[in-house]
Formats: structure tokens, sequence, C-alpha cells
């Protein structure tokens, strides 16, 4: 890479908001792989395909002697500079909303506050209710200062916008029941929460119940280096009753105090901004979409990009069904005038003429850009430790029972070296799940599980997403293939040898342990084994052998020809027909 002359300081492109690194690299005049690993130091893992958004692209382009601007055109290619090109962007950005996203564990009281605020705030008129559910709401505290709050349901949407590169929410509330405590949700709405780098606010919640105990949540909150205020720390806590309305008014305040030091802007008289939330094919009206209007002014009439679906908009309403003619920052709205239904967390872009909406639309189309990068293997890892282009590794670590777990923690805390640390994202006994897997696709995470169960709709969305889950039987197996990634050294690669197959003929139950009756078919089946269920081709569980008997002996190996009693860890739902295909991994030199 060299450094810019003068000359090539003041060359300005203009791009719709996002571009990809091949582009950008060609616009710059850059190799693509310098592009890369600049974005790597940033710590963004992209690929030569993947869209990256203006505020990504823009240091990039400023590094090799380039401005970028948003732009809009009436020419066959983006040409025509944004609103806000005439001036400084800082110049036309006003306060705006904050957006908040409600987390916390099932049963703690994330809709019944939502509910309670929608009927504080929502107009007489109204009668208390919502005329349509759209996924947002809007509401007023009694300062007159809005707050946008998105309505999912809960962190693993939260996270798969996140997964999807949106970035919509500014602060989080998490919801603790003052009665319960923190409990698996709460712990994992808080790893989100924290890997997002989104701001939290705490509602302790039912503390109208008689054995509500807010110091006791507090003290957990502790432990898991969450401090409020009252303990000396900076994260804003609240008590509130939703069934009574208690401290409800203070909860909206809080979140609009800490919105204010966060100094929230945007520009309003930009080309549009905003991302999908959700979107439906209504039987009367076709194809709606609930939009989050993130800058500029959204209004009737206005050409709209959507990935690579372009339309106009025909109408727009409010939170409470109402139609509107406009739609400023911050503001959730519900629009009909797409030919297809969006995906949630897909980008809603303004540009200014119907001939470059098609035109991008079809060049979108033709390149087929994908919406969001893919985590990297510890081998790409190591490789870019040693090189020097990153220093964190991110990992989600899932075990079998909480001593392991907690074994695997500390060994992990260890692991880190001069070159790079290991940054644990979210850790938990128990199966690795869908919602594991999203939070990896969102952070650039690797998966590693110890006899731990991998559910197979996480399965295939790992595969669908590129996310890479380890699962290992022996803990120094996991921290070898860990240091050396830290290291920058790459592991050897494990081999997959297979030793042999069962067919299940029948399904028993001893001391309430399923176990599945089988002939081996091919091969021998070892008691050290990992093991694989198949089920009409489809794999739907990997784990460990937990007990093999010959009759009633408990044996180390059955050969082909001969019945065995096999049962597994953690896994029971057993059905006649399924194999049982075993396996090793046995390390080869790359």
């Amino acid at each position: 890479m060299t450094e810019s002359n003068e000359t090539e300081k003041t060359q300005t492109f203009e791009i719709n908001n996002a571009i990809t690194v091949t582009d950008l690299a060609q616009r710059v005049g850059a190799n693509p792989v310098e592009v890369i690993k600049n974005l790597m130091r940033m710590g963004i893992m992209a690929s030569l395909n993947d869209a990256i958004d203006f505020e990504v692209a823009s240091p990039i382009a400023q590094f090799y002697g380039y401005t970028i601007k948003l732009t809009s055109s009436e020419s066959d290619s983006p040409q025509t500079a944004t609103a806000s090109d005439s001036s400084n962007e800082s110049e036309g950005q006003e306060a705006r909303s904050p957006v908040v996203t409600v987390l916390g564990h099932v049963d703690h009281g994330k809709t019944s506050i939502l509910d309670a605020l929608r009927k504080t705030t929502i107009a007489d008129r109204e009668a208390g209710g919502i005329t349509q559910h759209i996924g947002a709401y809007q509401f007023s505290a009694s300062s007159g200062n809005n707050i946008t709050f998105l309505d999912t349901p809960g962190h693993e949407a939260f996270t798969t916008l996140r997964a999807r590169g949106a970035r919509v929410t500014d602060i989080a509330i998490l919801v603790v029941s003052a009665d319960d405590g923190v409990m698996p949700q709460t712990l994992e709405a808080i790893d989100h929460a924290k890997a997002a780098d989104v701001p939290l606010v705490v509602a302790i919640n039912k503390i109208d119940l008689p054995d509500a105990d807010p110091e006791r949540i507090k003290r957990q909150l502790s432990e898991q280096e969450l401090l409020v205020e009252d303990w000396g720390g900076d994260v804003l806590s609240v008590e509130v009753s939703a069934k009574t309305g208690q401290g409800l008014e203070d909860l909206m305040e809080s979140t609009l105090l800490l919105a204010e030091i966060l100094e929230l802007k945007a520009n309003p008289n930009s080309l549009v901004h905003g991302t999908v939330i959700e979107a439906e094919l209504n039987a009367q009206k076709g194809p709606l979409a609930t939009v989050l209007i993130q800058s500029g002014t959204l209004k009737i009439g206005d050409n709209i990009l959507v990935g690579n679906v372009w339309g106009r908009v025909r109408a727009m309403t409010n939170h409470l069904g109402e139609a509107i003619s406009e739609a400023p920052p911050s503001t959730p709205v519900r629009v009909l005038g797409l030919p297809e239904v969006p995906q949630p967390g897909e980008i809603l872009e303004q540009v200014e003429t119907e001939k470059e909406a098609k035109f991008i639309s079809a060049e979108r189309i033709e390149k087929d850009q994908p919406s969001s990068t893919q985590p990297a293997s510890l081998e790409q890892l190591a490789n870019q430790i040693g090189m020097g282009e990153i220093e964190d590794v991110n990992i989600i670590i899932k075990a079998d029972v909480q001593g392991s777990l907690e074994a695997v923690r500390g060994s992990v805390q260890k692991a880190n070296s001069e070159s790079a640390r290991a940054n644990i994202l979210h850790s938990d006994v128990g199966s690795i799940t869908e919602s594991d897997v999203l939070l990896a696709t969102a952070s650039g995470a690797t998966i590693m599980g110890f006899n731990s169960k991998v559910e197979s709709a996480a399965l295939r969305l790992a595969n669908n997403r590129g996310i890479e889950v380890r699962n290992y039987t022996t803990i120094y197996q996991l921290i070898d293939d860990l240091n050396n990634t830290l290291k920058g050294m790459v592991s050897p690669l494990l081999e997959e040898v297979h030793q042999g197959q069962a067919e299940i003929k029948e399904i028993f139950t001893i001391n309430k342990i399923k176990i599945a009756g089988c002939v081996v078919t091919e091969g021998v089946i070892r008691k050290d084994s990992m093991a694989r269920i198949i089920r009409q081709k489809e794999t739907i569980f990997e784990g460990p052998i937990m007990s093999l008997r010959h009759f009633r002996d408990e044996v180390k190996e059955v050969i082909t020809g001969q019945e065995c009693g096999i049962a597994l860890t953690e896994f029971g739902e057993f059905m006649e027909g399924d194999f049982i295909s075993t396996f090793t991994q046995e390390e080869k030199a790359r």
C-alpha cells in the first residue's frame, strides 16, 4: 500500500449506502486482498463479494486518499450527490429518538412491560389498543420525548438482525423478574447485548410480588460483571411493576437519559436509509414491510430499493394504523409498494429516480451480493494472527455439565498469548442451539462444544451459514486447538475416520435411559467413538456414546452381524430405522 498524494486526496466517488469489497478496491485502485486486511484490522471479516456499508467503506477509502459520498443518480450509474453533500454531514444532523429492544428470560415480563407502556401512552381515542401489529412502536414519555420500541421475541430476533448486518438498536432494556432472579435466557441476553456493544438499562420487574428481592437481582447481575448504579457501577436500573404501572415512567426517563448521553443523531434531509424489521404478504394489499427509518425522511411516492427489489412508496401507516405521508428518523412505519416480501434485516434505501432504481436492482441481481459476512475457521484465524492481522478470537463455549464448563472456561482464560486473546462471547451448559449459531454469525465466532449435543436445527443452520462447530470429547484437544490458534499456529488437520454403522431395530428404556437396540451392519462399533444419528439421510445428532452393551454385558466393541444396545449422551429420541454411524478424529499433518 502506498501513500496518497495531494491530488488523490481530492478525488471523490459516490455509493448508494453499500458497496462490495471488490468494487471498493477497484474504485480506490488497491489490491482487494489489502482492502480485506484493512477491514480485518477494523474487526470486520469480509470476503471479496461481501457488501459493506458507508460507515465501514469511508475510512478504507480515506486511507487510499479518496472521499466517499452517499448518492443517488439520474444517469445509468450512481452519480448524483445526496441532499447533504453540499455541506458537512454533521451540520444536517438532528437529535433523534432512541431505538430500544427489550430482552430477558421467558415469563419475566417483557411483553407485559410493553403492553403496560402502550396503555399509558396511547391516546384515549385509541381505547388503549393497537389497531395494527407492526413489530415496532413509538411511545411518549411525560417529558414529551419519544422512544421507539422494537417488539421482538427476544435476543434471538435481536441477534438475527445483527447477523444480517443490520444495526438498529441503540439501547437494550434487560427485564429481570424480582422474584425469580437471573436465569439462563437472562445470561444469554446479557451476552448478546455485550457482543452487539449495546448499552443496557435493567428493569427489575414484578416488585409488587411478596417475595420480590431487588437486591438479590443486583447481586446476581454483579456476578455477571453488570454493576448497577446503586452498587457503584454505571448501569442504570429501575424497579418496576408491569401489573401496577409502578416505575414505568422512571424506566422511560432512564432510557431517555441514556439516549441523551449517547447523543443519538440523524440527518432528516438526507436520502432515506432504513432496516426492515418484519414483513408479510397481506391478502388484500400485497407485500407489506415494517421499516425502521434510520436517516432521511421517507415520503409517499419515493423510489426505494430493498436488497435487489425496487418499488415506490404507495402508502404508509404508523404503529397506530393511521395513514401518514412522511416518516422521519427513528420512526417505525409500515410501507406498501414493494413487489415482493423482503426479509427482516434487509436495508431499505431511497433513490431519486425510477431509472436508477431499475439499474441498481438489475446490477444487484446480476451480482447476487450476499448481505453479511461469514466467520472464519480456527485455521483461518490462526493464519491471520500469525500475519498480525487480528488480535481477538471470539468463541462460544457449550459443555455437558457445569463442572466441565467451569474447567473449560478456566483453561480458555489461561490460553491467551502475546499474539492474541480468546474472547468468550457466551458460555452455557446444554445443547448447541440455533441461538448460538446466530450469535456466531453476527459476531464472527467459532462454537466450541465439550460433550455437547448439537441440535439438528442448529446443525442445519450452521452448515447454511458456514459456521464452524467443533465438538470435543477430551478437554486437552479443545485447549490445544485454541492454544495453537492464539499463537498463530495452524493446528493439525483432524481427519474423520469411519469405524462402523448399526441399524436401530428396537427402542427400550432401562432406568429411565433410552436404549437403541441395534444390529451392526458395517465395521465395528466402539464405546470410545463419536456417534452420529442419521435419519432419512440427514444427520440429526452428533455426540459421544454413553453405554455400549452386548446382551447384558457392558463391552468395548461390537463387530458386524452382532446385536447391541447403544445409549448416547443427551439423546434419546431414537426411531426404528435410524442408523448410528460411529467415527473417530485423527490428527494429520497439513
